[in-house]
Parts: C-alpha cells; sequence; structure tokens
C-alpha cells in the first residue's frame, strides 16, 4: 500500500499547512521551501545530498549515493566539495518545482524512512546522477574517492 501526502500551504507561508493522507495510485505533487539544516531542529531541510528532513520526517533518499559533506570518508576536501555542490543541487531542485514523495519502509539503521522523490516524474537521483553530483546505489563506484 502506498499513502501519499498532500499540503497546501499559502504563498506568504502564514495561512497554515493542511495534511491530508489518503490511499492513491500516485503520490501528490507538493511544493515546499527547503533551507539547509542547521544545529538539531531540523523539520523540513536539507541534509546533504540524498538525505533530508521533510515535516519532521528523516528521508533517506534511495537508489543513489552522494559523498559525505561532515566526513570526507575517503575523498578528504575533493569529496567535501562536491558534497556541497549535490547538497546545493538537491536544495535548488526542491525548491524550484512541485514534487511527489514515496515511501518504502526504513533504512538499515532504522531511523530513516527511505524515499523517491521526482520533478516531473524523474527521480531527483537520476538528476544528480546525469550532472556528476552522485553514483548509483548500491552498485555505483564511489569515484569521488580515487
Amino acid at each position: 500500500m502506498k499513502l501519499a501526502v498532500a499540503a497546501v500551504i499559502t504563498a506568504a507561508g502564514v495561512g497554515g499547512c493542511y495534511a491530508v493522507a489518503s490511499e492513491l495510485s500516485s503520490p501528490a505533487e507538493r511544493i515546499v521551501q527547503f533551507d539547509m539544516c542547521a544545529g538539531s531542529h531540523r523539520h523540513t531541510c536539507i541534509v546533504d545530498g540524498d538525505t533530508l528532513w521533510l515535516d519532521g520526517q528523516n528521508l533517506r533518499l534511495e537508489s543513489f549515493d552522494t559523498p559525505e559533506p561532515q566526513t570526507a570518508i575517503c575523498g578528504g576536501a575533493a569529496e567535501i566539495a562536491l558534497a556541497k555542490q549535490a547538497s546545493a543541487r538537491l536544495l535548488e531542485l526542491l525548491n524550484s518545482a512541485p514534487f511527489t514523495v514515496e515511501t518504502f519502509g526504513m533504512d538499515g539503521t532504522g531511523k530513516r524512512t527511505l524515499a523517491t522523490i521526482r520533478i516531473g516524474g524523474r527521480d531527483v537521483g537520476d538528476i544528480l546522477i546525469e550532472e556528476g553530483l552522485a553514483r548509483r546505489w548500491p552498485d555505483g563506484k564511489e569515484w569521488w574517492c580515487s
């Protein structure tokens, strides 16, 4: 069963948010304004190129991976720079057009909900991969480590 959540937000952002959950064949489009996450208060913000918070829910975007901005696991300063580009591009994509969200259960940590976000029917992961900001997951090579 797929659940879709539709939100109506006034242009000024003051009229309140009305959410309706229902069983649908395809998810409803959303228009939401994201910022980059800062500090511990995370409600609707971008963590990095493949993780975000939406309405208080931590989402790990499925089927792609981006470099890590905080830890530079394998690529040092170049990895951090690419991670910041991927995060900024995800922010730009989500703030520029309506999108849909489909969720698929929890990730391996049990702390994040797996999700796919599409803009105009295209997975944002595919866009980031095409632009050289991400890799396929789990089968793509961490090319930023070389």
